[in-house]
């Protein structure tokens, strides 16, 4: 909220707003005539946040959508730009330990990983139906996993007697691949799997992509940004998006001047990413990986 920089009677919008806690946050801080739009993919966050934030009346919107398609949105509703908005991005709790959609490689729920249930593929799909050479090509890409070989390798021996059906014998599959005495202080052996099926399945980094390049002409002046990362995928795409709203210029760097007339969109707000303290750490583990960048339209 202190990044955000709320104005009371401003129009904010919570990209992921999942189970409602950024924006009853941010709710608290607006005035009478102050606006807030609410957008997710998952119908169970967007029952839920209509209900948790429906003391706001008619200053709430709450819509199935995804953060990606904020311009269309904002046109929809009629307004021409935005004081501030806020993604907390990857999972929500209420999808880790209540969708049944298999998140969590601690549960046996059926393998399936959409935010939105409408999309046609699930992690199910791509599980039984991908090569060994496309498995690997994911769980690298998207989840910088060093065994990838072996856990593809091993994916297309298993299904090849019956299909891989849950979160929990996928889970396993991957642990039976790493030694035992390894596991104890590390993360589970599964989680760069699961976090590179999920992007997959919800096309999330290109939504991000989507999100960053169509963002700046509808933040208003003085307006912040503020985003919330937990690998170091989305960091760096978030980060470089930053730097290049900062400082456009693509002058060759020995020009005495800049002569692209490029001007710079945003400021940073601090020079590196914000983590969460310790005793946030103890209160709220989730947090531990948490990367929190912001940045601030320049007046033009």
């Amino acid at each position: 909220m202190e990044n955000l920089a709320v104005i009371p009677d401003g129009v904010y919008v919570d990209g992921t707003v999942g189970s409602g806690g950024h924006s009853r946050a941010l709710a608290e801080k607006l005035g009478p005539r102050g606006r807030l739009i609410c957008l997710d993919r998952d119908p169970d966050a967007i029952r839920l946040s209509k209900t948790r934030l429906r003391f706001l009346g008619d200053r709430l919107s709450v819509l199935k959508a995804s953060y990606g398609d904020l311009e269309e949105v904002l046109q929809q509703l009629g307004i021409p730009g935005i004081h501030g908005v806020l993604l907390d991005l990857g999972m929500s709790t209420l999808q880790l330990e209540g969708s049944g959609r298999g998140f969590s490689f601690n549960r046996d729920e059926p393998l399936d990983m959409r935010m939105d249930p409408d999309l046609e593929v699930n992690a199910g799909d791509l599980i039984n139906t991908l090569s060994m050479g496309q498995l690997e090509g994911i769980m690298k890409a998207y989840g910088e996993e060093r065994k990838a070989r072996s856990i593809a390798r091993k994916i297309v021996r298993v299904r090849e007697r019956a299909p891989i059906r849950t979160s929990l014998q996928l889970a396993e599959l991957i642990k039976s691949l790493f030694p035992a005495h390894g596991r104890a202080a590390a993360k589970h052996p599964a989680t760069r799997t699961f976090q590179a099926l999920r992007i997959a399945v919800n096309r999330e980094l290109e939504i991000l992509e989507v999100f960053l390049e169509k963002l700046p002409p509808l933040v208003l002046g003085g307006g912040r940004v503020v985003i919330i990362a937990y690998h170091s995928l989305e960091d760096r795409m978030v980060k470089q998006h930053m730097e290049k709203w900062e400082r456009p210029c693509t002058c060759p760097p020995d020009f005495p001047r800049c002569v692209c007339g490029k001007e710079p969109l945003f400021r940073r707000v601090g020079p590196r990413p914000i983590r969460p303290g310790r005793l946030e750490i103890d209160q709220n583990p989730k947090a531990r990986s948490a990367l929190l960048r912001a940045a601030e339209r320049i007046m033009q």
